[in-house]
């Protein structure tokens, strides 16, 4: 890894601390004991929702930090916290294996859209795509108990 393409070692280990609750609760879900099941679900609900909020965030601080910002990056920052909140808020309405689809889908999402945005740091990429594939794989572990059930 080159320098400039590649995230400071603080910057990695506090994004793999924010990526371990994904492999936990999902780990926790799939193949934990009964009774935690149900929490170690919500966990991952909420923290999916949570971090699809972060990476909005920073698209948002990104985009807004331009001289001009442009209004149509702003606002596509919002629409990945948006279909995570609407997501979490949907539990209950709609089978949990298309709760689980939709958060995976939505951190796809953003993740194609960190991938075509112009004018970031060399970094980001890289460290979007090992975030976001620590979340997709956790998640499908848990969409297959989901479907499983």
């Amino acid at each position: 890894m080159d320098a400039e393409a590649s995230a400071p070692k603080p910057m990695w280990v506090l994004a793999l601390i924010g990526l371990a609750a994904f492999p936990v609760s999902a780990t926790l879900y799939a193949y934990g004991p009964p009774g935690w099941s149900e929490h170690a679900l919500s966990v991952l609900l909420a923290w999916s929702a949570i971090m699809l909020g972060f990476l909005g965030g920073i698209r948002w601080g990104l985009e807004s930090s331009r001289e001009q910002p442009r209004w149509s990056r702003l606002a596509g920052s919002i629409i990945s916290p948006i279909a995570g909140f609407a997501l979490l808020v949907a539990r209950g309405d709609i089978p949990t294996s298309w709760i689980i689809t939709g958060l995976m889908a939505a951190f796809i999402i953003q993740w194609l859209f960190d991938h075509s945005a112009p004018d970031v740091p060399t970094r980001y990429p890289r460290l979007m795509t090992v975030l976001t594939l620590g979340a997709a794989v956790s998640l499908a572990m848990a969409l297959e108990q989901a479907m499983a059930l």
